[in-house]
């Protein structure tokens, strides 16, 4: 499967917000409350203002669509400064085809390149395939943890990746 990651662009903001909603609610559903999933849905203009603010004044923020034929399948989200990877997702019908992990491998590329010695991200606790596909790729829980509001406390751990 051939895909295209390339830097978001304000234009790009509307298709994100959609692409998000939709990843968000097929990688969460069950861990995430429904009526947080669900209400996220009502919050796509106002998701995709936020995005196209972000897109055109960036900081140290990096945000990539992954895109397959044109269309949007996923995305990439990480802070250049931290090497934390914010985000990485992908509409469902592209799970477990590779896409998962050339985004991976295009972000530690990047922050590798920026001279980074470890790269960090958080995944719920209760997200046990997120967990599986960071652990396949060499990130380790460090043992630290937090707290985040969604409707309900959940919990997620940091795994990190010495480079």
């Amino acid at each position: 499967m051939n895909i295209i990651i390339r830097r978001a662009l304000p234009e790009d903001a509307y298709d994100y917000a959609i692409c998000s909603i939709s990843c968000w609610q097929s990688a969460y559903n069950g861990i995430v409350p429904d009526k947080y999933l669900t209400y996220m849905s009502l919050e796509k203009d106002q998701r995709a203002e936020k995005f196209r603010k972000s897109f055109a004044d960036p900081k140290n923020i990096r945000s990539y669509c992954v895109l397959c034929d044109e269309k949007m399948i996923g995305f990439l989200i990480m802070d250049i400064i931290s090497a934390e990877i914010w985000a990485i997702y992908l509409i469902e019908g592209f799970w477990g085809k590779g896409c998962g992990r050339e985004i991976l491998y295009f972000a530690i590329n990047e922050l590798k390149r920026l001279e980074h010695k470890e790269i960090f991200l958080w995944v719920f606790a209760g997200n046990n395939k997120a967990r599986r596909f960071y652990e396949k790729n060499d990130f380790h829980f460090d043992g630290t943890t937090r707290e985040r509001e969604y409707g309900k406390s959940l919990v997620q751990l940091r795994y990190v990746l010495k480079l």
